[in-house]
């Protein structure tokens, strides 16, 4: 698009002096072929498409919900896509039965009475709607304890319930958006042994209780159930599924009563308003208006296309990134960023010209959102098996795979997942790239995304790390995920990094360093999200 082109040309400054200063430092074991990686930055920095394709994903086709629609449209624009560019064998492959699709179609709560006005929010995926407009009092009844459902018990049925306390609202005196300084990077380059520093933890009773009231308000015949938005303020509502977390895997899987009613997510602000008004005993009439849609029996699909490679062409290099997405904003940082950067990087390894001796071979995975499950099903049935550990032939076939999810920042270096060999190559690839402010190398891992499932079976995955900007405090699964929290300067610069490290990991003599192959992992507790199959 001509409104990038400034962005372009400032970008471009970087193409002729970086090569000549990183020379120098680049390790004398690994070559580094500077007129591929000029190419590749000019074919990247001067006619870029990486947010052109970006607005196709998210402004055209809009929310991703793995099952949906819109994902299967997205997805054949983007097999098309990748054809027209030259990939070859371009098509949705399917990895298996996903279950019930859902979108949401419409959507208004307005309140009536005392005073009109109109309230912000959305529905939690795979919840029901109501047949409306209907007109119904609210109730605020905020539960926490067995105490209060028992007080609650016989009054709410047919009324909109307010079943969660006020959250309080305080000022923000810290940026919205910020990148990594020197000392930060300096700081995630530095190991815990313990592991402590990353490990998460959950308070396992309040899970249990959330499912218990989610069942005490479908037993009771609510209309609805709304709550405030769990973080975020000035309009920002975040948003996922409905149901109640499973506290056997609180961080991927949730329980659906089969009598659940509609659960919608408010503004902080105007759910604060709502439960305020109602505690001064004055009645609040909440006009409601939910649609729908749901499609059963849905097959789940990655997208994949292929570079074929020359002397090499049996072995692969892959890179991807999670196609899918929620439903309140139209999934542009989380995580139609990493699609349109993949698909620009496969873009400009064909444009540039650029040889390949290894098959590059690009994936974007469905179903990241409810447990890694397009990529885990896409490994299984391609590599190896991560519950028994058994080997194909394909997984010695693989020299590595590149993943990029953690929104539209500019990249700054890679997390190793713990593979200390291949960080004196890394640290290579990555000269031509410092004056992009790409610098470090951690052995850290980040965690959630589709790089652990390569991991898990012995393959090189590998994450970038990337400034968070507005990640977690604006985007990252919310109503405000749109295009233009997108950066097209960091998203032109990633597309660049990501082609060059393919480039490189494609035309080395060697494959990458391994680590020890992983333990087998038996399945623990829920594999499948009870969603999908409600």
């Amino acid at each position: 698009m001509n409104r990038l082109r400034p962005a372009a040309v400032a970008l471009a400054a970087c193409l002729v002096a970086a090569p000549a200063a990183a020379q120098v430092a680049a390790p004398a074991t690994e070559k580094i072929d500077y007129d591929a990686i000029y190419k590749i930055k000019d074919e990247g920095f001067t006619h870029s498409q990486v947010m052109d394709t970006a607005s196709w994903l998210t402004d055209v086709y809009g929310a991703r919900l793995t099952g949906s629609p819109n994902i299967k449209a997205a997805g054949d624009w983007a097999v098309k896509k990748l054809t027209e560019w030259g990939g070859q064998n371009a098509r949705l492959e399917t990895w298996g039965d996903f279950g019930t699709g859902w979108q949401n179609t419409r959507f208004s709560a307005t309140v009536v009475a005392p005073n009109p006005w109109t309230i912000l929010g959305a529905p939690k995926a795979w919840t029901p709607g109501v047949e409306g407009p209907v007109t119904a009092d609210a109730v605020y009844a905020p539960m926490t304890t067995d105490a209060d459902l028992e007080r609650w018990k016989g009054k709410l049925k047919g009324k909109i319930v307010l079943a969660m306390p006020i959250r309080e609202v305080k000022a923000s005196f810290d940026p919205l958006a910020s990148r990594y300084t020197d000392d930060q990077l300096k700081k995630l380059e530095e190991i815990d042994p313990t592991g402590a520093a990353g490990r998460r933890t959950y308070d396992r009773s309040a899970f249990a209780f959330a499912t218990k009231r989610l069942q005490f308000l479908a037993d009771e015949g609510v209309l609805a159930s709304f709550e405030p938005s769990r973080g975020g303020d000035g309009g920002t509502i975040f948003v996922q599924q409905g149901g109640a977390y499973n506290p056997t895997a609180p961080q991927m899987f949730v329980r659906f009563p089969a009598n659940v009613p509609p659960q919608v997510v408010l503004a902080a602000e105007h759910y604060n308003r709502l439960a305020r008004t109602l505690d001064k005993n004055v009645p609040v009439s909440i006009e409601l208006n939910i649609k729908n849609e749901t499609q059963p029996n849905q097959t789940a699909f990655n997208v994949i296309a292929e570079l074929p490679g020359t002397d090499k062409a049996d072995e692969i290099v892959m890179l991807g990134a999670h196609f899918d997405s929620w439903h309140s904003g139209t999934g542009a940082t989380d995580n139609g960023a990493g699609s349109a950067v993949m698909m620009e990087a496969f873009r400009i390894l064909k444009a540039s010209g650029v040889k390949l001796r290894r098959t590059v071979r690009i994936a974007l995975w469905s179903g990241e959102e409810e447990g890694l499950l397009g990529s885990r099903a896409y490994v299984k049935n391609t590599f190896a098996d991560r519950e028994t550990m058994a080997l194909k032939p394909a997984q010695g076939k693989i020299t590595g795979y590149f993943n990029v999810d953690n929104g539209t920042g500019a990249i700054r270096g890679v997390y190793l997942q713990g593979n200390e060999a291949v960080e004196p190559i890394f640290h290579a690839w990555m000269e031509p790239f410092k004056s992009l402010g790409m610098t470090t190398l951690t052995l850290q891992n980040t965690g959630g995304t589709d790089h652990l499932s390569f991991d898990a079976v012995g393959i090189p995955g590998f994450q970038f790390v990337q400034d968070e900007l507005e990640y977690e405090t604006r985007t990252h699964h919310s109503n405000m995920d749109v295009y233009d929290r997108l950066q097209a300067g960091d998203m032109m610069k990633n597309a660049v990094i990501v082609a060059s490290f393919v480039y490189d990991a494609a035309n080395r003599d060697q494959m990458l360093p391994r680590k020890p192959l992983p333990k087998a992992q038996p399945p623990q507790g829920q594999t499948t999200p009870a969603r999908a199959t409600n």
